[in-house]
């Protein structure tokens, strides 16, 4: 059994990596000697993200990915495969925000969109990105969904229905590829400074902090990015299944 505390020369794909929490996520496996496929819908932006870390000395490539194109997905996963050799680590954090009311006209492509892009392209990767995922010596796989999949707010139940769909595909594909020794576990960001949440007006930000979370802050994307690398080390073997909140105690505080 290896229990190392390193990713070093591992094969990381990350969704949805050229801002934000993915941004970070692949610069914090790179910045552990991780070989990091950087995926996103822009390939510019992907590179804007890769080459500075290539320029470091880090090991970071980057794909154009859109995660509602299923042949896509397909095609990106095997050049990953097919350039590193085969991949340890799949990181599923490609998200859009879905808000509409109920009943609003475009509510059914607002659902649509939300459903296909939030959770559709989880398991369409994870179904992808088996084959080689079998062969890793240690293969783990992090959903990245959000405390709105344990308590929503108004407007957001295209959005909320789609995070807790992650949650329960993690459980099931935990049991289901438990055996053959690959993790399934999920990450359910609360308010993390990213582009969309640094749009609102800083005394908004500040006021929600104070009332509903714990530590009174937003969180920075590089703290969900270290709880997935957490996820991700070879000495993370039994743990499985899980649904773990980065929110800065928002959940606990509002239970």
């Amino acid at each position: 059994m290896n229990l190392s505390r390193s990713v070093q020369g591992s094969v990381v794909l990350v969704t949805g990596a050229a801002s934000g929490m993915g941004a970070a996520t692949a610069e914090v496996f790179a910045q552990e000697g991780a070989h990091v496929a950087v995926t996103d819908l822009s390939l510019e932006a992907c590179r804007a993200v890769a080459e500075p870390l290539v320029d470091q000395g880090f090991s970071a490539e980057p794909w154009a990915l859109d995660v509602a194109d299923p042949d896509a997905i397909r095609r990106v996963v095997g050049e990953v495969a097919d350039r590193f050799g085969w991949i340890d680590i799949l990181v599923n954090n490609a998200g859009i925000s879905a808000f509409s009311p109920i009943d609003s006209e475009d509510y059914d492509a607002v659902w649509s969109r939300a459903v296909t892009v939030l959770l559709t392209a989880h398991q369409r990767t994870v179904r992808a990105a088996l084959p080689f995922l079998r062969r890793s010596k240690a293969p783990r796989i992090v959903n990245i969904a959000s405390t709105e999949a344990l308590g929503a707010t108004a407007r957001d139940s295209a959005y909320a229905a789609a995070k807790a769909g992650v949650t329960g595909l993690t459980r099931a594909l935990a049991v289901e590829l438990g055996k053959e020794g690959i993790t399934v576990n999920c990450i359910c960001p609360g308010p993390i400074l990213t582009g969309m949440t640094r749009g609102l007006p800083e005394a908004d930000r500040q006021t929600f902090a104070r009332r509903r979370t714990a530590l009174r802050r937003y969180g920075e994307p590089e703290e969900v990015a270290h709880m997935t690398l957490s996820l991700c080390l070879p000495a993370a073997s039994y743990i499985t299944g899980a649904v773990i909140p980065v929110d800065g105690g928002l959940m606990a505080r509002n239970a």
